[in-house]
């Protein structure tokens, strides 16, 4: 991946899409979809330093280095579901297979989006066996923390349910990324927001699994690339929208794959899975 990742993409504030409630199963990949035009263009683009995940992706290297098909899990709540996109080919999960099929040298890419709207940590967890475990995964996408703090859950519970959850992922074998909050106006409005990021990143140092850091994402964007909010946030100022899931999908593709593809001494070892 290149120092800044860039990549031009057009800004676009699509109508709020109405997401279900129930279950989204959105087995990818699918074919790319060209985002709606506007007049202003923002580039794509994010610090090494957030754009990079720390370790490895063992699991994931060595399907890879045998040319075995790669089976991803993306969980989470709302915006793992898509809401906020303009339609389900839009959600970060199914643009993170379009990415990935372009990167990764493997003939099949599966990434199935269990996000489920309103989910908080506890529901995640409660269906962790069937929706994410069944599958049988080479990598988990766990999306996870905005709930918690829209709904002033205290923090101290919340970070034993997030340790227990990233516990269960790895038990079954799989890569582990997390992903944190979304940087936006009703989530940075919060007391208890800086507090929730502080605990994701110290869970995923103590367990030693990836973070991807959207929320340093996207207040990048606003901070410093000077992104205004409804470039990149839906009307609700909560979800995403096309432009910034399909931006975090390429940054977060860019990051798996070079995760890994990074040399270590695992990648060598063929898989026994």
């Amino acid at each position: 991946m290149c120092a800044a990742a860039n990549v031009a993409l057009a800004a676009v504030i699509p109508a709020q899409a109405q997401m279900p409630a129930a279950r989204v199963f959105a087995s990818t990949p699918v074919p790319p979809i060209a985002a709606p035009q506007q007049n202003s263009v923002f580039a794509c683009s994010a610090p090494t330093d957030v754009a990079r995940l720390n370790y490895p992706l063992r699991h994931t290297a060595r399907r890879l280095a045998s040319e075995e098909p790669l089976t991803i899990v993306a969980v989470g709540s709302s915006s793992t579901a898509g809401a906020g996109a303009s339609s389900p080919t839009a959600t970060y999960p199914s643009r993170l297979a379009v990415e990935l099929k372009q990167r990764l040298p493997t003939p099949e890419i599966t990434v199935l989006n269990r996000g489920v709207n309103g989910d908080d940590t506890a529901n995640m967890l409660a269906r962790f066996a069937t929706d994410v475990v069944a599958a049988h995964p080479d990598l988990v996408i766990w999306q996870v923390g905005t709930n918690s703090v829209l709904r002033d859950d205290p923090l101290k519970p919340h970070s034993v349910l997030l340790h227990e959850g990233i516990e269960q992922l790895k038990a079954a074998g799989a890569d582990v990324v997390i992903i944190d909050m979304q940087f936006a106006p009703r989530v940075i409005a919060k007391p208890e927001t800086q507090g929730m990021e502080d605990q994701i990143a110290l869970a995923a140092k103590e367990e030693s699994v990836d973070l991807f850091r959207r929320f340093e994402l996207m207040r990048n964007w606003h901070e410093v690339q000077h992104i205004p909010f409804d470039a990149f946030v839906s009307p609700d100022e909560l979800h995403m929208n096309d432009w910034s899931y399909a931006c975090v999908a390429k940054l977060l593709a860019a990051a798996i794959t070079e995760a890994a593809t990074r040399p270590t001494e695992s990648a060598a070892v063929p898989s026994r899975r």
